[in-house]
């Protein structure tokens, strides 16, 4: 066995890898849009584990985009390995670690059902940092929008309206658990070029001329079916407690079945209740659970 960087020779072996395996961990990095446009280098640091046969039998991958390396800190693309060994796991992330130097932390999230990975994260030193759920809503009917006089719901407007979810987003987010980093005007820019885009999925609510609310519905894939994706949702905090959030959601809701969407999707912390109740409230149920495991390098 042994552990040696990603070569662009073996980058499709790669792929075949997570393609492989990426129904038993986290996929969020892992659909076939995202690992079409991998590519090696500093914000995607990757190791393979190889046995004798030249067989893949392990991958680590770190995401340090952008977004990440500003909250200083990196997301696991992967981290998996077919034997099951404890002592693989350690050879790869101490390999991928070396490209981290200048981060706080690394964090990765694990389905809770997944008991051997999450025995062998824990024998790293890993620690929890937070939970959280995965819920879907079946094809059904939409209740009523009612927005308080003065508010109005507009779709995203290129050009105009990157500055008003910048605002609306980073404010809303600023103490919610792994969403503090904010934003920048690029990555508002970036959802609306994402292969996951949907045109007029993005709307932002206006109390006058005022933005106060967002949220984006986008394309996805869950149990091998179209499914359209919600999030992020946000309010601002003034604003919060209005029923606003329920008008947005149900506006997102109504673009989904105008899109021919039978189910939607979204995800939300689990120290976030209020958010929860709602989303059940409005028809969704839980469908996994996830647990985010952070591991501090300073």
């Amino acid at each position: 066995m042994r552990v040696k960087g990603l070569e662009k020779g073996r980058i499709l072996d790669f792929v075949a890898y997570c393609k492989k395996h990426r129904n038993q961990i986290d996929d969020s990095y892992l659909y076939d849009f995202e690992l079409l446009k991998f590519e090696i280098g500093d914000e995607n640091p990757t190791y393979l584990a190889i046995n004798q046969q030249d067989e893949i039998v392990g991958a680590v991958s770190l995401v340090i985009d952008d977004y990440h390396n500003r909250g200083r800190r990196a997301r696991f693309r992967i981290f998996h390995t077919e034997t099951e060994d404890p002592q693989v796991y350690q050879l790869l992330f101490k390999e991928v670690l070396k490209h981290a130097t200048n981060l706080d932390k690394v964090f990765l999230f694990i389905p809770v059902a997944n008991k051997n990975l999450i025995k062998m994260i824990e024998g790293l030193k890993f620690s929890v940092e937070r939970y959280a759920f995965l819920l879907v809503r079946e094809d059904l009917d939409v209740p009523e929008i009612h927005l308080p006089e003065g508010y109005e719901l507009k779709s995203f407007r290129p050009g105009q309206d990157e500055e008003n979810w910048l605002t609306v987003r980073n404010a809303a987010f600023s103490t919610l658990k792994g969403s503090e980093t904010p934003i920048t005007i690029e990555g508002v820019k970036k959802l609306l070029t994402d292969d996951d885009y949907l045109e007029g999925g993005m709307l932002v609510l206006f109390d006058q001329e005022k933005p106060v609310g967002v949220i984006r519905g986008a394309d996805d894939e869950y149990n091998a079916a179209p499914i359209m994706n919600i999030g992020p949702v946000a309010i601002l905090p003034d604003y919060q407690g209005r029923g606003l959030g329920q008008s947005l959601l149900r506006a997102s809701l109504r673009f989904a079945k105008e899109k021919g969407y039978k189910r939607t999707i979204l995800s939300v912390n689990g120290e976030n209740e209020r958010a929860q109740a709602l989303y059940i409230k409005e028809g969704f149920k839980q469908v996994e659970a996830v647990v985010c495991y952070q591991y501090f390098l300073k």
